[in-house]
């Protein structure tokens, strides 16, 4: 805690330490959260961090005993970081790692594209079970057009390309499923029906990949497709660009439509590249004042269209550059995207190597939080959290992860409240209270809990659900054990909250109990 010296000095020494002895014994913990611990840890905020599968060569040679050893290692250390969503890339290059009958094992995955893994072992599967145990979100990454590389991809008889070689091009080194083909944009939808009718995801996640990144003097060679698709819908040659971001919204929105048809609570989710348009190439001055690519003018992803539709329900742009950089500084493009989330849940894509060399994570995150629109950041990648770079573990679980967070709601996909608990009782243990409530709990309803928060006060504090520093525990369980060594030494009473949380972080009314330790 902070003291004004001029008031300490007014005050009686006696009263000092009074105020001092309610403010160690006034609850749960040994802390509570001060007026800068609330600007730094906010109840609600997205935590991810994304784990990258391609061109990662330590799975191949991995039993699925060593692999399901590594992962608990590692999503254990992500969880003591705060870390709330784990976005995994499950689909590299139109293939897989988890079990579908449309597209092959990952090469990897398993080292050779096609071929199993030892019993069939689906990471993905074990992957969701271990994230919702920690109360992590687990959202499916998906590279929607890449397929593969010239040179290095041997594919596997059951690939696509196999069948229908004609609906893929090669473009600087790539393989890639081309976007003004609609058979394309129908078989990807398939492959994301197929994860989300099947698996527990919580969201469906894309990156900044759609048309590939433009290579000096090297034309994409759509022009077949064009032929047929572009001017046979009336496109000219001057519009092929208008074409080409046709094709991707047309994706864009198709693949909303079929996850929500499917199961209305799973997320779709982007994280273009960083910059939308620079200013200078628009007539109304629109962009951001940048100077590098553009979604809308390079890639064809006009991401403002994306999230006037809705057809998308949050946004992670990246943006990996550091603040002071000449062509894209950090703040600024934080402003810009600030100022256009159009009703999205804006969350932000943080570079960790690039953060922690200019020392400016907490620059970076204690500004996020002073703008309304951002609710939250995601670091790429892990690994640099696992390795702790530059101690990035270290201050995230000291500081700006210090407390627990939860999701922030998505109330324009639904914002009604579960039902709260009932039947709230208590038992003290030798191990610890023991305390355990009633609830309809339900994944394939959407109104059901998906998870429990529980809250502790001391008797004459005030009882502020906001304060995320009160947060004892977030549980998928309707009951938990709480070791006595949480609450002190001291005998007092305390008060305990408990609400229920559905499946788009919509938090119910608490329900109260008095316990006198």
């Amino acid at each position: 805690m902070q003291w004004n010296e001029n008031i300490a000095k007014s005050m009686r020494k006696r009263d000092v330490y009074l105020l001092f002895l309610l403010y160690v014994l006034t609850g749960c913990s040994t802390s509570r959260q001060s007026v800068s611990d609330r600007e730094r840890a906010p109840k609600r905020e997205f935590r991810g961090t994304w784990i990258q599968t391609v061109f990662q060569g330590e799975y191949k040679d991995m039993t699925p005993n060593q692999m399901r050893e590594d992962f608990i290692r590692k999503l254990d250390y992500l969880q003591e970081c705060g870390i709330n969503a784990v976005i995994f890339q499950v689909r590299p290059e139109a293939d897989a790692f988890y079990k579908s009958e449309l597209e092959p094992w990952s090469r990897f995955y398993t080292g050779v594209q096609g071929v199993a893994p030892e019993g069939d072992f689906d990471l993905m599967e074990f992957l969701i079970e271990e994230c919702h145990q920690r109360n992590m979100e687990f959202h499916a990454w998906l590279n929607p057009y890449r397929a593969g590389y010239v040179g290095s991809t041997e594919f596997a008889e059951s690939h696509i390309i196999r069948k229908y070689p004609g609906r893929f091009v090669k473009y600087n080194g790539q393989i890639l499923f081309d976007p003004g083909q609609p058979q394309n944009r129908r078989f990807i939808c398939q492959v994301v029906k197929d994860i989300v009718s099947r698996y527990d995801v919580d969201a469906i996640h894309m990156d900044d990949y759609f048309y590939p990144y433009p290579v000096a003097g090297e034309p994409f060679p759509d022009n077949k497709s064009f032929e047929r698709y572009g001017k046979g819908n009336g496109y000219t040659e001057k519009t092929r660009d208008d074409w080409r971001r046709e094709n991707v919204n047309l994706l864009i929105s198709e693949l909303n439509v079929t996850i929500k048809e499917t199961k209305p609570w799973v997320r779709f989710g982007i994280s273009p590249f960083g910059i939308y348009r620079n200013k200078k190439n628009t007539a109304d001055g629109s962009g951001s004042d940048t100077n590098g690519l553009q979604n809308y003018d390079d890639l064809y992803a006009d991401v403002l269209y994306w999230l006037d539709q809705r057809w998308i329900d949050y946004n992670i742009p990246q943006l990996y550059w550091e603040m002071g950089h000449k062509a894209a500084d950090y703040t600024t493009l934080v402003q810009w995207w600030n100022n256009h989330t159009k009703g999205v849940h804006l969350y932000i894509g943080q570079d960790v190597d690039r953060t922690m060399k200019r020392e400016q994570l907490g620059d970076k995150i204690k500004y996020e939080r002073k703008l309304p629109h951002i609710n939250g950041n995601c670091f790429w990648p892990a690994n640099e959290i696992l390795w702790n770079n530059k101690g990035i573990a270290d201050s995230l679980k000291q500081n700006y992860h210090r407390y627990p967070a939860l999701l922030p709601a998505y109330t324009t996909m639904y914002d009604r409240k579960p039902e709260a608990v009932d039947d709230l009782m208590f038992e003290k243990r030798k191990d610890g209270l023991y305390i355990k409530w009633k609830t309809a709990q339900n994944n394939e309803y959407v109104s059901s809990a998906s998870y429990f928060v529980v809250y502790c006060f001391h008797k004459k504090e005030k009882m502020d659900m906001d304060n995320p520093a009160n947060i004892l525990k977030i549980t998928k369980k309707p009951s938990c054990l709480i070791p006595y060594s949480e609450f002190g030494n001291e005998k007092h009473t305390l008060r305990f909250v408990v609400t229920a949380v559905d499946r788009y972080h919509n938090e119910s009314k608490g329900k109260r109990i008095k316990v006198k330790l």
